[in-house]
């Protein structure tokens, strides 16, 4: 199941692009979508298919393109997402609410986000080249 929370305003924009590099028929059929009806994204003027956009945006952020099946059903909120990136969505299922959250909140601020550290590369044996353990020994090295 495809999760679409890596997914930013700039790998939209990049699917958007992309889409009008292939043109919408040859985007459409590459990704395996058929035109939906009434999900529509407008952006600078252009219309585009919503799901399929939002689907191509999934593979440039995590490598795959989200499956047709995967965005059919209900199971995708194509519109609640593309919305929260800043975009405009004509149709596509609204946003889910809580009986208990008030409409009265105050927002919240954003808190800064702490950037994530590198990681460290791990260490390897210089006689075999294997991955040593926790030890710093190599296990069949010794």
């Amino acid at each position: 199941m495809a999760t679409f929370s890596s997914v930013t305003r700039t790998h939209v924009l990049s699917a958007i692009a992309e889409h009008d590099d292939r043109g919408a028929s040859a985007f459409l059929s590459v990704y395996g979508f058929s035109p939906t009806p009434g999900v529509t994204l407008t952006h600078d003027g252009e219309t585009y298919d919503a799901t399929a956009i939002l689907a191509v945006a999934h593979r440039y952020a995590t490598g795959r393109a989200a499956l047709p099946e995967e965005m059919t059903g209900g199971k995708v909120a194509v519109g609640t997402l593309l919305g929260k990136r800043g975009f405009d969505v004509a149709g596509g299922r609204p946003a889910a609410t809580s009986a208990r959250r008030s409409t009265t909140r105050a927002p919240r601020a954003a808190t800064p986000r702490k950037a994530p550290e590198p990681e460290k590369p791990t260490p390897v044996c210089p006689s075999c080249f294997m991955a040593l353990p926790a030890t710093g020994v190599c296990d069949s090295c010794g």
